[in-house]
């Protein structure tokens, strides 16, 4: 329990400290004595606190002591107002009250502040007016009837037109006229004067309103003295002065002297003088605020009575009239509003588009006429803006679709006044000129040729876009329905190929392109779209070959000595490619002693032989004839067929005839196989260093090697000699063998019948006319 007291009692000093003691009281001028100014909680449960107001800055006995009660376990403070309370804001708006908490041990001290605030509506007599012996006025007998004897000043008055009147009786014979008031505070004489009322002292009780329920008292004694039996005079009479207005407060303005015994001066007109000041014993007039002539109203020309009096007979006085005129000195250049000018405007802006209005003031000579000059710095030349007045408007197109032609302009308002010295104010300019989209894109129509045979992503071109907008290279390009064999690159406007062609398929191609531009505008989403149409044409590639019908013939003719026939005319055609009829035929293979000649697709037996040798037996010839295109496309394809011709010889018995059987049906077509081998070739230092690497791996293998069989030499023991002999004998035979099997297949060759009706089942390959048993 011991620990958690002063836990508890550092927790209620907390809570007092941000809670309990406030900081700012803010109190109205109109409150009087007893007002409670604030209320504190504090919460001191071990001990009985003490609230105490230790001092009051600035000293004044306007506060009470605080109070401290309990209530319900918590004390209560309070701090209110004193009896002798008269809050003035104009007099003390602040006051500073320094206050100490005490609970146990635990003493805080802390400042809390009163802010006095003005009260419009609240009216208050001060000073010796408001005393009970109220304020004092000498005035000579000798005072001119009606004159101004005195001015009642209250503060705040002058805003508030308050009212002033005589309250006390004013009855002759004590009287010699009544005095006057008015609500300026001026105190006249009686219209009859003060002639004969030396030594006598009026007492005049003053009320003072202000609206129908504020009001204050005071009094006003007026004591005439005997006329001053001196001679006091000004040594000049009716000066006029002329002064500078940049004149500091505290300038001397002009020294005035008068001829009596220790005399001295006071303003006596006008009452409160806001511009000069006078000095009492040496009658220096000075300024006593600044002499702008814009904000100082009426501060052109001042005219000041000045009175001269004997500090021992005030009655004995002389009156000065100065005139004071101030000279307007040019010290501020003008003031513009606005300052400073950024804006931005599209480019599509019409000529004649007003930017601002620039509203100029000199605060030395308001309403003055000022001079406006438009400068430029950024582009230079007034071609884009000028300067009408005080308008700023727009001067010629604003084109932004040349690189840096007006994306920023820089300038500046000069503005000047008329006055000495001449003053000037430059007001920056900048304006920032956006781009609009105004331009579609366009693209020209394009034809590319591309061969049947073209790889995948082949480039066959461009399509080149233009755009009047700046940039004009923010052109995305896009294709619009169409083949998807093409493609268009998106940035570069290039066309590749994505797919197969084929020639006798589809022969032309359209692509409808669409592009599209961006970046030209303010608005990001602010777009223009233009198309155009490519045409692809392909290009034909000889990509098949003949095709023979029927592709393998067997015939047998009879010839005569000396005679050439025709044996058979060769059918070839491209049935993908119906238009290509140009074919060229050669014999290939089995023309042996070039019995056989081709014109164009016919084959003819040439038998011109006169001499021996004359085959007395039927041979048999297997030709191969190469049929290859002819035309222009390239490259030339060809085929192979295949005619075997059964020559018999010519006998006397025998009519030199012709027969043709077919052994093969015409259906059987040729195979075309394209075989496609990729290799690669290694750097030239690849191959270098795998040989030399592959060389150390094979000595290695190789000493390695050598090292295992030596091994086992030692290891194993020499073979007796019966195993030597069997082993011997073992691979004699096994050699045998081997001959023997090779031998077997040769034999089986040379037995086989080398008859012409083996071909019964020819599979269509070519076959060496060596091998055929006649040959």
């Amino acid at each position: 329990m011991v620990l958690l007291r002063p836990v508890a009692l550092l927790l209620a000093l907390v809570v007092s400290e941000l809670h309990c003691l406030p900081w700012f009281i803010n109190v109205s001028e109109s409150q009087g004595p007893g007002t409670i100014l604030k209320f504190f909680s504090l919460n001191c449960s071990s001990h009985t606190p003490t609230l105490k107001l230790l001092r009051v800055q600035p000293p004044t006995t306007f506060f009470n002591p605080p109070s401290l009660t309990r209530w319900q376990g918590i004390y209560v403070g309070k701090l209110t107002l004193s009896s002798s309370a008269r809050l003035d804001a104009l007099a003390v708006n602040h006051y500073e009250l320094q206050l100490q908490y005490t609970c146990g041990n635990y003493v805080m001290n802390g400042p809390l502040s009163v802010d006095v605030q003005r009260d419009p509506g609240h009216i208050q007599c001060v000073g010796r007016f408001a005393s009970p012996a109220g304020e004092i006025i000498l005035v000579p007998e000798t005072v001119t009837p009606g004159a101004r004897l005195y001015t009642l000043l209250l503060p705040g008055l002058e805003l508030q037109g308050a009212q002033m009147s005589i309250t006390s009786a004013q009855d002759p014979p004590y009287f010699p006229g009544p005095f006057s008031i008015n609500g300026q505070g001026w105190l006249r004489a009686p219209p009859q004067g003060l002639k004969g009322q030396t030594q006598k002292a009026f007492q005049l009780q003053i009320l003072v309103r202000a609206g129908p329920s504020q009001s204050c008292r005071g009094m006003l004694i007026v004591k005439v003295l005997p006329a001053s039996s001196s001679q006091i005079a000004f040594l000049e009479q009716e000066q006029n002065i002329t002064i500078p207005e940049d004149l500091v407060p505290g300038s001397k303005v002009v020294q005035v002297q008068a001829r009596g015994s220790d005399v001295r001066y006071e303003i006596l007109s006008p009452v409160p003088c806001p511009l000069f000041s006078i000095g009492r014993a040496d009658g220096v007039i000075r300024t006593v605020a600044p002499l702008e002539l814009a904000p100082a109203a009426g501060a052109a020309v001042t005219a000041l009575q000045v009175k001269a009096f004997e500090r021992l007979r005030p009655w004995a006085s002389v009156e000065l009239h100065l005139t004071v005129k101030v000279r307007p000195v040019n010290r501020w250049p003008p003031r513009c509003l606005p300052a400073l000018l950024v804006t931005q405007i599209p480019e599509t802006k019409p000529v004649g588009t007003v930017l601002s209005t620039f509203t100029c003031a000199d605060p030395d000579s308001p309403g003055s006429t000022l001079d406006y000059q438009l400068r430029f710095h950024s582009p230079p030349g007034p071609a884009s803006l000028c300067l009408n007045g005080r308008v700023l408007e727009v001067n010629a197109t604003l084109d932004c679709d040349t690189p840096g032609a007006c994306f920023q302009h820089t300038a500046s308002i000069l503005v000047l006044d008329g006055g000495q010295p001449l003053m000037t104010t430059e007001v920056p300019v900048l304006v920032m000129v956006t781009p609009v989209n105004e331009f579609s894109p366009a693209c020209v129509p394009r034809t590319f040729r591309v061969r049947e045979d073209a790889w995948l992503d082949t480039l066959l071109g461009s399509v080149v876009g233009t755009d009047t907008d700046y940039p004009q290279d923010s052109i995305e390009y896009y294709t619009f329905g169409g083949s998807a064999t093409f493609a268009v690159d998106r940035l570069s406007g290039e066309v590749h190929l994505l797919g197969t062609l084929d020639y006798e398929q589809q022969r032309l191609y359209r692509l409808t392109v669409l592009v599209t531009d961006h970046s030209q505008d303010q608005d990001p989403t602010s777009h223009r779209s233009g198309s155009c149409t490519i045409t692809i044409e392909v290009e034909d590639v000889n990509d098949h070959a003949p095709e023979c019908e029927p592709p393998f013939q067997e015939l047998t003719i009879h010839t005569s000595l000396g005679r050439s026939m025709e044996v058979t005319k060769v059918s070839c055609r491209v049935p993908q490619e119906p238009q290509r009829l140009a074919f060229s035929y050669s014999i290939m293979g089995g023309n042996s002693q070039s019995r056989f000649s081709l014109q164009g697709a016919i084959l003819v037996h040439n038998d011109l032989m006169l001499g021996p040798p004359w085959p007395e037996q039927p041979h048999t010839y297997e030709l191969l004839i190469r049929v290859a295109d002819a035309g222009p496309s390239i490259p030339h394809l060809s085929t192979t067929a295949t005619v075997v011709v059964h020559l018999v010889p010519w006998r006397d018995s025998t009519v030199a005839t012709r027969t043709h059987r077919t052994t093969v049906p015409s259906v059987m077509t040729p195979l075309l196989v394209t075989d496609t081998e990729a290799f690669w070739q290694p750097e030239p230092w690849f191959v270098v260093v795998l040989t030399v690497t592959s060389a150390l791996l094979l000595l290695a293998l190789g000493w390695l090697l050598s090292r295992l069989l030596r091994g086992l030499a030692q290891v194993l023991p020499a073979p007796s000699k019966p195993a030597q002999a069997l082993l011997l004998n073992s691979i004699q035979g096994t050699e045998e063998s081997i001959e023997g099997f090779m031998e077997s297949p040769r034999k089986e060759t040379l037995q086989a019948p080398s008859s012409v009706m083996s071909l019964q089942h020819f599979d269509g390959r070519a076959q060496d006319s060596r091998e055929s048993p006649s040959s």
